[in-house]
């Protein structure tokens, strides 16, 4: 019997705004033991080290993993045996490794498939999104549009997360630690160094018999994790209202094909049970003294809330059916390709377009071109027409440095070159 119609309550714009998951979480050593949480690079205002906020009434609330970082450790697992069928597998070959765009923070807008021979196909899908249809887009990569994605490098083609988890701690209390390395042998016994350099880099880490560990080296009030007193709470929301705006055009039946198709790889990412090690010192399980708080409901306009009975397994049979009647896309193993990284690197697009101005520098698939102050890489290949004039010539009379040209750029590449 089809599963095929049981979801599409959801996909109503009367039915529910969102499925809202909160569990209790705390430290496998148990409520009171220590959590490590991510720590940030300073900047801005921000010191640097764990992201905690406090406020005027005393109370605080730690970041333990943010909504990138849980959606890039749900994010993979289409890759694995069970779900691989539900999305295409798209990788990308750089040299002897490839990487899976599952793997590409940035998903379709991250600069490793930007720089591959999918970029034509993908800014195509972004252009689509922008004139009213997802498909294309998610014939690509279904995964962007259920963990968000934004093409902030060509199309500027942002879509909102339809799934998104946090992992919070509250009212915590923050520890430091110490630590001291101590050589197994006194080196400068060995004369390796003297006793007055071994003296000089005792202490200072920055030294480089410090950093190569061939003397005594203290570390002193590093980020010691903290003990949460109000508890840990991870919070994971479905939003059904993103969801909805989703289509494919005009076309009715597309677009309900469409969303059931990104319900089933959300409601897969929702009921996943995640790994508790999210990194060292940070090992989390369900709290079972608070296993009655823990709910997974369907959340109303009204604000109304409906227990939600989905169990994983009944997901999966969901997003299967829903994937086939979408028609998942090709898997694909395509090429990085430099002289497209070397175009983005310059920061010019070049993707499409005329481009005229001197060549000033000739490589084997690809040439500069000069106007005024701008470098811009344009890449040559078996598809470039070149012309003198209005008549049709060839490479060898055409790309000649220091000569004027004007190039007609299509997906990054030059379909015609004239020499003025």
């Amino acid at each position: 019997m089809s599963n095929l119609k049981r979801f599409d309550e959801f996909l109503k714009q009367d039915g529910p705004v969102a499925l809202v998951l909160r569990q209790h979480l705390m430290p496998v050593e148990g409520q009171d033991g220590v959590v490590f949480p991510a720590t940030y690079a300073a900047g801005g205002n921000f010191p640097g080290g764990y992201n905690i906020d406090s406020f005027e009434n005393k109370t605080n609330v730690a970041l333990i993993d943010s909504i990138g970082s849980q959606a890039n450790r749900i994010e993979p697992i289409f890759a694995e045996e069970d779900y691989k069928h539900l999305i295409p597998q798209i990788s990308v070959t750089v040299g002897v490794k490839q990487i899976s765009i599952l793997e590409a923070g940035h998903r379709a807008g991250d600069a490793i498939v930007r720089c591959s021979s999918l970029a034509p196909t993908l800014q195509d899908a972004f252009k689509a999104v922008l004139s009213g249809s997802a498909e294309p887009i998610a014939k690509i990569a279904p995964t962007s549009l259920v963990f968000g994605v934004w093409d902030s490098r060509d199309t500027q083609v942002k879509l909102p997360r339809v799934f998104a988890s946090t992992i919070r701690a509250f009212e915590v209390r923050r520890l430091t630690r110490s630590a001291q390395y101590n050589p197994p042998i006194d080196y400068s016994t060995l004369e390796v160094f003297s006793e007055e350099e071994k003296a000089k880099a005792e202490g200072d880490t920055k030294n480089p018999l410090a950093k190569r560990g061939f003397v005594h080296v203290p570390a002193i009030g590093s980020h010691g994790g903290v003990i949460a007193d109000g508890g840990i709470r991870r919070d994971a929301t479905l939003s059904l209202a993103a969801l909805r705006l989703l289509h494919v055009g005009n076309d009715q039946d597309r677009t309900l094909a469409l969303r059931r198709y990104i319900l089933g790889l959300s409601l897969i990412a929702i009921t996943y049970p995640p790994a508790g090690y999210l990194r060292q010192g940070c090992l989390l399980v369900l709290n079972p003294s608070k296993a009655n708080e823990n709910e997974f409901v369907e959340v109303q306009s009204s604000g109304e809330r409906k227990p939600c009975n989905l169990t994983h397994d009944e997901a999966k049979k969901y997003a299967t059916e829903a994937a086939i009647a979408f028609g998942v896309g090709p898997s694909q193993t395509v090429p990085f390709e430099k002289e497209r990284a070397k175009r983005d690197v310059s920061g010019v697009a070049a993707e499409n377009g005329m481009i005229d101005g001197k060549i000033t520098k000739v490589e084997s698939e690809s040439i500069t071109i000069k106007r005024g102050k701008k470098d811009t890489p344009v890449t040559v290949g078996s598809e470039t027409k070149y012309f003198l004039g209005d008549a049709e010539s060839n490479y060898e009379l055409v790309v000649v440095k220091g000569k004027s040209v004007e190039a007609e750029v299509a997906n990054g590449v030059a379909v015609k070159i004239t020499s003025k």
